[in-house]
């Protein structure tokens, strides 16, 4: 009877256990929005599907050809380099232009952006890189449009896996001038002096996943940092076998490629146009420059004019940098967040053993202060990580400067009480405002590979192992063409709901196709101030989704320019200088209700994805001038601030000593 009555108890009591652990659980559920709440929230946005054109007859592929040591994960090897970037190439004011590389061709294609009822302004081309050297060894990743020579007209600079990027640079002035918009507009050059010569390439065989353009020492002149992902070695060489490298971790990689600061040092104009730039030595502090780098994005926090540095790395531990530079001098420090019994060392800013995949700036929380955003792998039954949305805890700038001086990173991981922390396997991601409400939504690029046979299982078991056989591919699972990763993953569109609480209208917005994606593009294409966007999609054909947003709020739309310089030459048919984007330019608007809403001229942020120089801020319900507060440096690098008084609708400002609307 004893024993019976000891039995009792003891399932008595796991029966309690039970109970509590099943209470807790529900008390511990985040509320989540009802069908109804979905509904009227995806009601505030719509989105109209629309092919992009790309030029006939060229050749395709479905897997890239790779060093013989990767033959057993040639899938992975070959799951990015499909990218995009929406900006104004041809002059007429709007960001109606896409550069984009597209994995199936392995060429840099320009190309209309295209819109419901207006015809191609210009044929699609190839950005032809003769007569520098490009070969089969080498693959294009990413498109950075910016004026790099800094003479009002547009210039693409292209980074690649192989090699070191190659500046396109646009050529006013030229006798050969083409008729048209065209590849003859742009002569290419290296970005590395002496890169290559005689028809040959000589430099590092660099693999380069992001770059960031910024003003980072402050002298007035947009920099360069290269992140890269593997090592400098002959990654898509398929006649060699070796000389490669694995990464020799899953949550502490050091061993990547190493990541670059170039400083702006002088440029030309005219029909040979040129542009120089120096290694900043010394600007990344300890391994930072070591990590495997998939994204980077900048910005100025703290309010000192000189932007900050977040570098997303592949197997953990991204670099958040504070900007400590003078000009002529770049350099960095690192920053760490502080935890407690309650935060995980991996969600800690600096210490996270995540996947960084991608990355942006933006106010997720309505505080007038930049918050950030980071791609993680988060997919149940996978590897469930979690996305990182970093929000700003100091009071404002003063706050936030004293505590990064000290080494100190004061941003806390708020994914999981926003909704923002799962989504699937994430990449590029973009914080912007489609409906023009005042607040920010949340696009994000998922997926991994696609095929029929399911590799998870592998995939979690290698994840699991010991660090030490990481290091030989022949210990990690197949991922060939056929193999599947989270290849019916969709994008995501997160909007903020009742309760500051975001969801995931991507389903019921027609955007959740199951294609795995990697770059996301912004600009207002049409200028309606709705801010549209533009997908690269891996191994997949890119698609353009054109705002239809049906009651946006009001908006503020900024084209931010330098004063003209003298232009050499005249345009051909079609073409227009667009004047030079004053890069880190930052926009705070104060608004009749009390918020204060924040902007920037992104120099090139994310990871495959480049929004456009323009500054488009939702404002809602909103009539009648406001103040705008405008920060820059001019050319020379000296900070200014300026309050200008604007309605609402689209301005165009030249910065100089003293700002001038020039075109409302």
């Amino acid at each position: 009877m004893a024993a019976m009555a000891g039995w009792g108890r003891r399932q008595a009591a796991r029966v309690l256990a039970l109970v509590l652990l099943v209470t807790m659980y529900q008390v511990g559920q985040l509320p989540g929005a009802s069908a109804g709440d979905l509904t009227r929230m995806a009601g505030q946005f719509e989105f109209a599907p629309l092919a992009i054109a790309l030029p006939a007859g060229l050749p395709t592929q479905t897997v890239r050809p790779v060093n013989q040591d990767y033959d057993r994960v040639s899938g992975w090897v070959s799951s990015v380099g499909a990218s995009i970037a929406m900006n104004d190439l041809t002059g007429d004011g709007l960001a109606n232009d896409l550069c984009l590389t597209d994995s199936r061709l392995d060429e840099v294609v320009v190309t209309p952006a295209p819109l419901a009822g207006v015809p191609p302004r210009y044929p699609p081309f190839v950005l032809e890189p003769d007569p520098l050297p490009v070969d089969r060894t080498m693959a294009p990743m990413g498109c950075v449009p910016g004026d790099y020579n800094e003479d009002g007209w547009m210039d693409l600079l292209v980074y690649y896996w192989g090699r070191t990027p190659i500046l396109f640079l646009a050529r006013p002035g030229a006798d050969d001038l083409p008729a048209g918009f065209s590849n003859g507009w742009f002569r290419p050059v290296e970005m590395i002096a002496g890169a290559s010569a005689g028809g040959r390439y000589w430099g590092p065989q660099w693999n380069t996943n992001a770059v960031a353009v910024s003003d980072f020492d402050g002298d007035g002149h947009p920099d360069v940092f290269v992140g890269n992902f593997w090592p400098h070695s002959p990654v898509l060489d398929e006649t060699v076998a070796g000389g490669v490298e694995m990464p020799d971790s899953l949550s502490y990689a050091l061993n990547g490629g190493e990541s670059y600061i170039y400083r702006w040092t002088a440029a030309t104009a005219g029909p040979e146009p040129s542009v120089s730039y120096q290694l900043a030595e010394g600007a990344l502090p300890g391994a930072a420059p070591d990590g495997w780098v998939l994204a980077a994005a900048a910005t100025d926090l703290d309010a000192d004019q000189l932007p900050e540095l977040y570098i997303a790395h592949d197997f953990g531990l991204d670099r958040f940098l504070h900007n400590r530079s003078e000009p002529g001098t770049i350099r960095f420090a690192n920053l760490r967040g502080s935890r407690d019994a309650l935060v995980p060392k991996s969600k800690v800013v600096g210490r996270d053993s995540f996947k960084g995949m991608g990355v942006d700036f933006g106010d997720l929380d309505s505080d007038g202060r930049y918050d950030i955003f980071v791609s993680n792998i988060t997919t149940s039954y996978g590897i469930q990580e979690s996305n990182f949305a970093f929000v700003d805890t100091t009071d404002g700038p003063a706050q936030l400067r004293e505590q990064l001086l000290q080494g100190a990173a004061p941003y806390r991981d708020r994914s999981a009480p926003l909704g923002l922390a799962w989504s699937g396997w994430g990449w590029d991601t973009k914080l912007a405002d489609f409906d023009n409400s005042g607040t920010a939504e949340v696009v994000q690029t998922t997926g991994f590979v696609k095929g029929r046979v399911n590799r998870w299982p592998q995939l979690q078991e290698m994840a699991t192992s010991n660090d030490d056989l990481l290091d030989d591919a022949n210990w990690w699972p197949h991922i060939r063409p056929g193999d599947d990763v989270a290849g019916d993953q969709t994008l995501a569109f997160f909007a903020r709901g009742d309760g500051d609480r975001f969801a995931n209208l991507s389903s019921r917005l027609g955007l959740a196709v199951p294609v795995p994606t990697r770059g996301v593009a912004v600009g207002d294409a049409d200028g309606d101030g709705r801010l549209d966007l533009a997908v690269a999609r891996q191994w997949d054909e890119p698609i353009f989704y054109q705002n239809g947003a049906p009651e946006p709020g009001a908006f503020l739309g900024l084209q931010l320019t330098h004063p003209a310089d003298p232009l050499a030459g005249a345009a051909p048919d079609g073409v227009a200088p667009t004047g030079s984007p004053v890069v880190d330019a930052q926009v705070s608007v104060a608004t009749p209700d009390g918020r204060t809403l924040l902007g920037r001229v992104d120099g090139g942020s994310g990871h495959a994805g480049k929004r456009s120089h323009q500054v488009v801020i939702g404002l809602g319900e909103v009539s009648g001038p406001m103040p705008v507060t405008l920060t820059w440096r001019d050319r020379d690098g000296r900070p200014h601030q300026q309050v200008l008084q604007l309605a609402p609708g689209w301005h165009a400002v030249q910065l100089g000593a003293q700002a001038e609307e020039v075109t409302p």
